[in-house]
């Protein structure tokens, strides 16, 4: 007889859990070899498939390496131990918490598939809120929601697929209808928003795109995972003023490092680089608190750019 319990056993490939965690093929093989974990079960051809408990534990690993844990003083932890280590470098809350009850309630829209209800949900709190409260209140600690439980395996991937086209969907209608009214200045910042090919994830520019453009700025979303000489030509066509990065925790604080002073060198000094995200407020210290934004500091940094603007017009010769 089947024993029914081994049927419910959640089993990926390599390739699937390369997807899943952001972990490479190689790297998975490295640390099977040097520090015993994963330890994956063979399919009948002799294929690495993994177990849903070592996934889990993968994607903790793979948090705490991109908050700057060496891989030598985690990979013997359980997953209890690094769920209570990363726990204690989440960065600090936001105005609401996982306790509040609208936060709670779209989470659990989210989880029950009610996405048609979650959309309505969220179309309405925006309405009611206004759009730069409805992106500070609702969607940055909703955003860290969805991706604490994804981490947890309390999501599956096309559960946060689900969520980012619903959220992608509301926000788009908020910010267009944002930029059809209101008086702006002549002189305002032309943004490209996009990220570098190593991160696939976009909602921390969708946010920043909708506080650019309630600040008045121009802004022109190139989308996710662009080459960089493709961001330095689209930026010349398009007349950037700056160029806005996204950094998530699934990028390394060295590629982030490495990309915005590469991308910088490329651009020359006429076009100013900012980056946010969670990896990139881990190296604000390395990169400069004007290069890297959380998104309490977008009206600020706007206001420098307008203040830099009008110097540097007010010496140009008549």
């Amino acid at each position: 007889m089947t024993n029914p319990a081994s049927q419910s056993i959640v089993l990926s490939n390599i390739s699937e859990v390369e997807r899943d965690t952001g972990v490479a093929k190689e790297t998975l093989r490295v640390w099977e070899r040097r520090y015993a974990f994963p330890l994956p079960l063979r399919d009948p051809n002799g294929e690495r498939i993994y177990p849903e408990d070592q996934v889990q534990r993968l994607r903790l690993i793979k948090r705490l390496l991109d908050q700057g844990y060496r891989p030598g003083k985690i990979m013997h932890l359980d997953t209890d131990a690094l769920a209570e280590l990363g726990a204690k470098c989440t960065p600090p809350a936001p105005l609401r918490g996982p306790s509040d009850p609208e936060l709670a309630l779209c989470l659990g829209l989210l989880k029950a598939h009610q996405m048609h209800e979650l959309r309505q949900r969220m179309a309405q709190a925006q309405l009611q809120m206004g759009l730069r409260t409805f992106v500070m209140e609702i969607v940055a600690p909703l955003t860290q929601m969805v991706g604490d439980a994804w981490a947890a395996g309390q999501l599956a991937v096309f559960e946060e697929h689900l969520y980012l086209e619903t959220l992608q969907s509301v926000m788009r209608n908020a910010i267009f209808a944002a930029t059809q009214h209101g008086s702006h200045a002549t002189a305002r910042p032309r943004i490209l928003l996009t990220t570098v090919p190593l991160e696939r994830h976009g909602l921390g520019l969708l946010m920043a795109e909708a506080l650019f453009a309630l600040e008045g700025a121009h802004c022109v979303s190139l989308g996710v995972q662009t080459p960089l000489a493709e961001i330095v030509e689209a930026a010349r066509i398009q007349r950037a003023d700056i160029v806005a990065l996204s950094f998530s925790s699934v990028v390394s604080p060295r590629a982030a490092i490495d990309n915005v002073i590469e991308l910088r060198s490329r651009l020359g000094e006429t076009i100013q680089v900012w980056a946010g995200g969670s990896c990139a407020m881990a190296v604000r210290r390395q990169l400069g608190p004007h290069c890297v934004l959380d998104l309490n500091d977008i009206t600020g940094a706007i206001g420098r750019w307008l203040a830099q603007h009008a110097a540097a017009q007010a010496v140009v010769p008549a």
